[in-house]
C-alpha cells in the first residue's frame, strides 16, 4: 500500500472523486475516509460523501454528514438571497412540533413530486404549513392533507408568519429517513376522471401497447439524461407500439417527425401530463418529472438512467423503493444509451404480445 502524506491529499481526493463518478463508490469512500485520516476537513468532501452513502442506501451515514455541515453553518447562512435556489440551505435543525413551519421548494418539478409525500408527515406535528413552490404545481399537489396554503416561488413574496422554515428536499434528513422507512407517495394526487377521457380521446390507437414517452430532460442537463436523435428515431421505430408523447419544453419540437398518436395541441400543464399518465398503458421516461408523476400516481413507469444516475435511484437495482411501480433500466457502462433502447425494444415487444 502507498505511503500517503499530507501534500498527496489532493491526488488522492481526485482519485476518489473519478471513482465516486464511475460508481465504484465503496472505494471512492476508502479514499476519502484516507484523506480524512490526512487532515483534510470534512466539510470540504461532505458533498460527495454524502452522495456516495446515499448511493449505496446508507442513509443514515449521510445524515452524519448533514449533521457536521448543519453544525457548521452559521446564522446567516440559512437561505441567503444572494445564492441560487437550489444551494440554498434552509433548515436549521429546529423541530417542526407544535411550529408554524414554511416548506420551500427551491428545486425541480421531479423532486417536488418525489419529496411532496413528506408535507403530509410535517402537516401531523406543525401547528400551520405553509408551501411555497412553482406555480405549475399548485393544482397537482392542491389536495395533500395538512396543507393551509401554497405561495409562488419568489422572493418578493408577502410571507405568513412562521416559526421554522426547511426545503422541500432537506425533509428526509428532518425525519432521518431510512432506506426501509421511506414514506409511500404523496397522498392526495389525483386526477379527474373527466381529464383522463379527454385525454383518451386524441388518441388514435393502432397498436397492441399505447406507451407514453418523455425522452429528454431539461436543458440545464446538459444533455446526460436524455436520448440522442438517431436511438429516438430507433425506439420508436418499435413495432406493436402506440406512442404517446409526454415531453415536456424545448424538446417538444422534435414531436412533429415522430410517431405519436395523439392528436391536437400538446399541454404542458402537469394536470393533463397526469392525466395522460392514466391513459397510458405504461409510461417511459428519462429521469425528469413525467417518471416521479407516473411513478407518484403509481402508474407502470420505465425510467431509462445514465450511468452516473442521481443517488436517489441507488445504486445497480432494477427497482426503486421510492415508488413500487417503477422499473429502472440503467445504462451499462457510461454513455451506452444504445444497450438501453435495445433492451427496451424487445421487453415492449414481449409486453406488447401479452396484450
Amino acid at each position: 500500500m502507498d505511503t500517503l502524506w499530507p501534500h498527496e491529499a489532493a491526488d488522492l481526493l481526485d482519485r476518489a472523486a473519478t471513482l465516486l463518478r464511475s460508481r465504484r463508490v465503496r472505494e471512492s469512500l476508502d479514499l476519502y475516509d484516507r484523506a480524512l485520516s490526512l487532515g483534510v476537513d470534512p466539510l470540504t468532501i461532505g458533498g460527495e460523501r454524502w452522495m456516495a452513502h446515499m448511493l449505496r442506501g446508507d442513509f443514515e451515514s449521510a445524515w452524519a454528514v448533514s449533521d457536521a455541515v448543519l453544525a457548521r453553518t452559521p446564522p446567516d447562512g440559512f437561505n441567503p438571497a444572494d445564492r441560487p435556489y437550489h444551494q440554498r440551505p434552509v433548515w436549521n435543525g429546529r423541530p417542526f412540533d407544535g411550529e408554524a413551519v414554511l416548506v420551500r421548494c427551491y428545486h425541480g418539478l421531479g423532486d417536488i413530486v418525489q419529496f411532496s409525500r413528506y408535507l403530509p408527515l410535517v402537516a401531523r406535528r406543525a401547528s400551520r404549513l405553509w408551501v411555497q413552490a412553482p406555480v405549475g404545481v399548485h393544482a397537482l399537489l392542491s389536495g395533500l392533507p395538512g396543507v393551509d396554503g401554497w405561495l409562488p416561488l419568489s422572493d418578493d413574496v408577502p410571507m405568513p408568519p412562521y416559526t421554522v422554515e426547511a426545503e422541500l428536499m432537506e425533509l428526509p434528513f428532518a425525519f432521518r429517513t431510512t432506506i426501509v422507512s421511506l414514506p409511500r407517495p404523496a397522498p392526495g394526487i389525483t386526477v379527474d376522471p373527466a381529464r383522463v377521457a379527454a385525454q383518451k380521446s386524441r388518441l388514435s390507437r393502432r397498436g397492441r401497447i399505447s406507451v407514453g414517452l418523455a425522452w429528454a430532460a431539461g436543458a440545464w442537463d446538459g444533455g446526460h439524461r436524455s436520448l440522442p436523435p438517431d436511438l429516438l428515431r430507433r425506439l420508436t421505430d418499435a413495432p406493436g407500439v402506440d406512442w404517446v408523447c409526454l415531453q415536456r419544453g424545448a424538446p417538444l419540437e422534435d414531436a412533429a417527425s415522430l410517431p405519436f398518436c395523439d392528436t391536437g395541441a400538446r399541454s404542458e400543464d402537469l394536470m393533463d401530463t397526469a392525466a395522460m399518465i392514466r391513459a397510458v398503458d405504461l409510461v417511459l421516461s428519462v429521469d425528469t418529472v413525467v417518471a416521479h408523476l407516473a411513478g407518484a400516481l403509481g402508474a407502470p413507469v420505465w425510467t431509462l438512467l445514465h450511468h452516473e444516475a442521481d443517488w436517489r435511484w441507488l445504486l445497480d437495482r432494477e427497482d426503486s423503493p421510492w415508488y413500487p411501480t417503477m422499473r429502472l433500466i440503467r445504462q451499462p457502462v457510461a454513455g451506452d444509451w444504445r444497450a438501453v433502447v435495445e433492451r427496451v425494444r424487445v421487453d415492449l415487444a414481449s409486453a406488447a404480445s401479452r396484450l
